[in-house]
């Protein structure tokens, strides 16, 4: 119901579709309502003159008009012209102009998002928020994207590949729109520390198992945006600044992250206790050769004090609230999900 509220918002012809139908509507009413009171018409008799009236087809009349009938027939000649005029202006413009495809796609979407579970939503389409959509899209990853700015709505009504919210994403309703209950992760990426840490608290206090990442311009901000409930806090001035730096100092070591990163046919994986099969569950890495069966590389380890380890040990095991990290092929990543998770 919120989301058909925010289209009714975003495209006024369906509302003066709604009017003009109306508007035709009350002008039949009337005419019935004339013949019978004016000329003491039957009622069906009415009905079938005021048709023949407000369509201008032509035919003769039931019977002989009084002078009073002559004058409410004019009037209402006059009157269901220029509403038919209006009514076609608004019909024609519904089609013409792409609106009737656009209200319709908005429906579709509509549809699509209430299907939609464990999916990323992303507040905001700016930079950090479109670099957020492609990381998803390659890791093919479902998300919506909640925006309030209605020039870049129009652009995604011209694109079938994103899901969209229209609406302030600081709102209960815009974020329920968005499938919030049912979604695995959440990106708040807007321009003010307010507006993320607002939109922070709203969704962990909607949904208390979603992960939440978001977008801080200030160091201050960080602080406030976790005690809200953000799992994590990107700095993207602080990020940029470290890798101009290393740019000039480790270039090539850079440049190899940012290859691993940016190839779609290499991933970075993480595999945690409960996506494994059960005869895989308390193994030692050694124990699931993960390399020997795949060929991906394990290249790092979370145990279950969330301390990192890089280049682990082979004899530790996978227990509960620990994780494994895998860098491989898109292939090899493919293969270990067939092997070692639950489908």
């Amino acid at each position: 119901m919120n989301n058909v509220i925010l289209l009714l918002k975003s495209y006024g012809v369906l509302k003066r579709l709604i009017i003009g139908i109306l508007l035709l509507s009350i002008v039949y009413i009337i005419g019935v309502w004339g013949f019978v009171c004016i000329e003491d018409y039957s009622f069906l008799d009415a009905i079938y003159m005021t048709m023949i009236t407000i369509t201008t087809v032509g035919f003769s009349e039931v019977k002989p008009l009084t002078e009073s009938g002559k004058i409410f027939t004019v009037v209402l000649i006059f009157v269901s012209v220029i509403t038919y005029v209006y009514a076609l202006s608004v019909v024609t413009s519904f089609i013409i102009e792409g609106e009737f495809r656009i209200y319709f796609k908005h429906l579709r979407v509509k549809k699509e998002i209430s299907l939609l579970s464990d999916h990323v939503i992303i507040c905001g389409f700016g930079r950090n928020g479109r670099q957020a959509c492609k990381q998803l899209a390659s890791s093919h990853r479902k998300f919506v994207v909640v925006e309030k700015d209605k020039n870049i709505i129009e652009q995604f009504s011209l694109s079938d590949n994103i899901l969209f919210v229209e609406g302030d994403s600081t709102e209960d309703s815009v974020l329920e729109a968005a499938g919030i209950h049912r979604a695995y992760g959440l990106i708040s990426t807007l321009p003010e520390d307010a507006d993320n840490v607002f939109v922070v608290l709203t969704s962990r206090e909607l949904n208390s198992k979603l992960k939440i990442v978001s977008r801080a311009s200030n160091d201050s901000a960080v602080t406030k945006l976790k005690r809200a409930g953000a799992n994590n806090v990107i700095s993207p001035d602080k990020i940029g600044g470290t890798h101009m730096a290393i740019l000039l100092t480790k270039p090539d070591v850079l440049e190899f992250i940012d290859y691993i990163s940016g190839n779609l046919d290499i991933r970075i994986e993480e595999i945690n206790f409960n996506q494994l099969k059960d005869q895989y569950k308390n193994k030692s890495m050694h124990e699931l050769d993960i390399s020997g069966n795949t060929g991906a590389n394990i290249i790092g380890f979370k145990d279950d004090n969330g301390e990192y380890n890089i280049n682990p040990s082979m004899d530790m095991k996978i227990i509960p609230d620990s994780k494994v990290f895998v860098l491989g092929f898109y292939y090899q990543i493919n293969q270990l999900k067939e092997i070692y998770f639950n489908t």
